[in-house]
């Protein structure tokens, strides 16, 4: 057959207000992948964010997607899963696709999967990890701090960053964010101290490759696998050591794959958090879609750049409002 259908890939730097700092490491700008689809005059776009700890560069990326290319633009039901891409490729494709077809049908993204219309959802703003005194700048210079997510994991001094963010808003919701960083020593020690700093979740505090330890633990604050678990798949296999994952597009391969991570989550009786890479509100918008009912929401990407895309979401008063279908769905 005739491909009338067309993609292009590029990749996008978007400079950060600040340095963006991690237990990992640091950056200064983000690299995205945008995937445009174009199909009888419609476009649809999608956009993914690359990430290291997953072995994958924007580079990487993109010749993932171009690998699948024929595939994309040749398949009459083309799909990121049917094309063999996963992680940060399969997100970019899923909702170039998903984009593309409301455009074609006239139709916005909830009514095309069968959901209900979304709501404005409140999300987090994540503190940088920094020192203590810098965390609490950052946090009262935050636009808006109803919902707090403090990035942690440093060797030491780690509570007296909470207690300095807690002091900086102190009638703020907090959730932390190890990346990986703590012992289980550290974590059972930190965690009766952060129960009483008022924190409500801490999220990935093992290496994903040794938390066979947290099912035997018993901690007084749930706790949230996020590089531990990517997909649906990997759910039944964490269950026992976790209370809740991050769901995470670039992970789940798009929305497609987060809907059904939200859907295995549920059937285990785990706390749904919604998050996201740093990225625009092109990446944000599907998120949206995902965390609707989620417990924990955690899509402030766009406030990390000096700039966002002309096209954009609203946040408002600590909420961050449904997409236009100009920017997406």
């Amino acid at each position: 057959m005739t491909a009338r259908r067309r993609i292009r890939v590029s990749i996008e730097a978007w400079p950060l207000v600040r340095p963006f700092t991690i237990s990992r490491g640091s950056e200064t700008v983000v690299s995205v992948v945008l995937v445009e689809c174009r199909d009888g005059g419609f476009t649809g776009r999608g956009e993914a964010t690359p990430y290291g700890r997953y072995d994958e560069t924007p580079e990487s990326v993109v010749a993932a997607i171009e690998s699948a290319r024929d595939v994309i633009e040749r398949a009459d039901r083309p799909s990121a899963a049917g094309a063999g891409l996963r992680g940060a490729a399969a997100n970019a494709v899923d909702c170039a696709l998903i984009d593309l077809a409301c455009k074609q049908q006239s139709k916005r993204a909830w009514d095309l999967l069968g959901l209900p219309a979304p709501r404005a959802l409140p999300t987090t703003v994540t503190i940088s990890l920094d020192t203590p005194a810098n965390m609490a700048a950052q946090a009262k210079a935050m636009p808006f701090s109803t919902l707090v997510k403090v990035k942690l994991g440093a060797p030491a001094g780690d509570l007296d960053r909470v207690r300095a963010v807690r002091g900086a808003v102190p009638r703020a919701r907090i959730i932390c964010d190890a990346n990986e960083g703590w012992s289980v020593s550290q974590l059972e020690a930190y965690a009766p101290i952060l129960r009483d700093l008022g924190v409500e979740l801490i999220e990935q505090p093992l290496p994903a490759n040794s938390d066979d330890a947290l099912a035997m633990l018993d901690l007084p604050i749930p706790i949230c696998a996020d590089e531990s678990c990517h997909t649906a798949a990997d759910v039944d296999r964490i269950a026992a050591r976790y209370d809740a994952v991050n769901i995470k597009l670039d992970k789940a391969g798009g929305l497609t794959g987060a809907l059904a991570l939200v859907a295995a989550a549920r059937r285990r009786d785990m706390i749904v958090m919604v998050g996201c890479m740093l990225g625009t509100s092109l990446a944000m918008a599907p998120g949206l879609i995902a965390a609707q009912g989620a417990e924990f929401v955690d899509l402030d990407g766009p406030l990390a750049l000096t700039r966002d895309r002309d096209l954009h979401l609203v946040y408002r008063d600590g909420m961050v409002l449904p997409p236009d279908r100009e920017l997406w769905g």
